[in-house]
Order: structure tokens, then sequence, then C-alpha cells
């Protein structure tokens, strides 16, 4: 949903998370050992992330670079699925990737999406909006979102996957998910995408008229 604002507004979309997907993807690659932190840490390190707007024609909603690479068609995999909460929980890759993350959003005209976004990677960012939804509405979201792109999914597992993401994400003792309290809330459990686009659109273009206006 967040891509289909930012293409609405025509801003780029900035998937924080996938910057945790590039580091696990490259430990998979290069055979980091996921039970150790400074490991991982010197990995992300590292390497050099960027995230551009080119779309390419595969349906991606942005492009991913690690050194220059395009290792966008890989972070969704299974096998990073599986070992990612554990990247996204480990404080010196945390640490690692806020600069990379704030670059980007820098820029400016950017639409960016995270778990730790208005309280932690930009807690000064001009709109902070906590989108929220149930847990079997976020899993069968993303078991279409796999069945449309055509990729194998098992709705069961996806929820129990979200479900453990969730555990992890909100108990972890570095940047734990929580919304900020300056962050405007929208329930979208049962809202149509069309609906739930408009609702944020709706408060975005209120914000801009009201900083005009100021």
């Amino acid at each position: 949903m967040s891509f289909a604002i930012a293409q609405r507004l025509g801003y780029l979309f900035v998937d924080t998370g996938a910057f945790y997907r590039a580091v696990t993807f490259l430990a998979l690659e290069r055979n980091v050992p996921f039970d150790d932190p400074d490991a991982l840490a010197n990995l992300a390190r590292s390497v050099r992330l960027d995230m551009t707007p080119d779309l390419g024609n595969d349906g991606r909603q942005y492009t991913l670079l690690a050194d220059g690479r395009d290792i966008t068609p890989y972070i969704h995999s299974p096998a990073v699925d599986a070992h990612v909460s554990v990247t996204a929980a480990t404080p010196g890759v945390r640490a690692a990737l806020l600069g990379a993350q704030r670059r980007v959003a820098a820029r400016g005209r950017v639409i960016v999406a995270g778990r730790d976004i208005g309280t932690v990677v930009l807690p000064d960012a001009d709109l902070k909006i906590y989108l929220d939804a149930s847990l079997d509405e976020r899993a069968r979201r993303r078991y279409a979102q796999r069945i449309s792109a055509g990729e194998p999914a098992d709705l069961d597992a996806i929820r129990r996957g979200l479900a453990e993401r969730d555990a992890i994400d909100s108990q972890r003792e570095i940047a734990p998910l929580l919304r900020a309290p300056d962050a405007v809330y929208v329930d979208t459990t049962g809202l149509p995408l069309e609906a739930a686009i408009e609702t944020v659109l709706q408060i975005i273009y209120g914000w801009k008229n009201t900083k005009q206006t100021c």
C-alpha cells in the first residue's frame, strides 16, 4: 500500500526492511553465521547499500543496490524470510544501516516504510502515519501478493512467520516496534486496498494544506 501511495504522489518508496533483507541475503551468499552478531554487523558495515526509483520491468517497487550490484530479485526468497528477523534484531546491524536509510530519505519526496521509522530512523519526519491491520489480514495480503507474483505460498506458514516476526520486533531491546506518540493511527483491517490508500492520501493532503497555510 505504501508503494501505491508513493506512486500517486510521484515519490520514491523507501522500504527500510529491504536493507535488512539485503544484509540477510549477503550473509547467506557469503556463509556468514546468523548466530554471530559481530560477523553480521561487520558485513553490514562493509557494504554500501542504496535504493533508487528504477522499477525495471519485473514489478519491483524499488531497486536495491549493494556496492552497485542490483540484488532486488533475491531479497524476498524463503531463505531470506526465514532469517531476516535475526538480522534485524542485531544491534550492530541496525546501527550500521541507519546511515544508509537516512541518506536515502534525506533526498526528499519519499514515503518511508518500516517498523521503527517514526521512533528511530526519522524521529523528526514531516508526517508520521502508523498503519495497522490484524495478523490474519496481513497474512492474507502477503499470501495474495505472492500468488499474484507467481511465487509459492502457504497461508498458514505466512501467518506463523508474521506472528513470529511481530513477537521478535516488539520484544527486541534495540528499536522495538512502537507507535510514535505523534503518529496518525490508521487501522486498515477490513478496508479494501483503494479505500485504505484514499484514507492515507487524505491525511497527507490535509497535512500539506495545513503546512501551506502556516
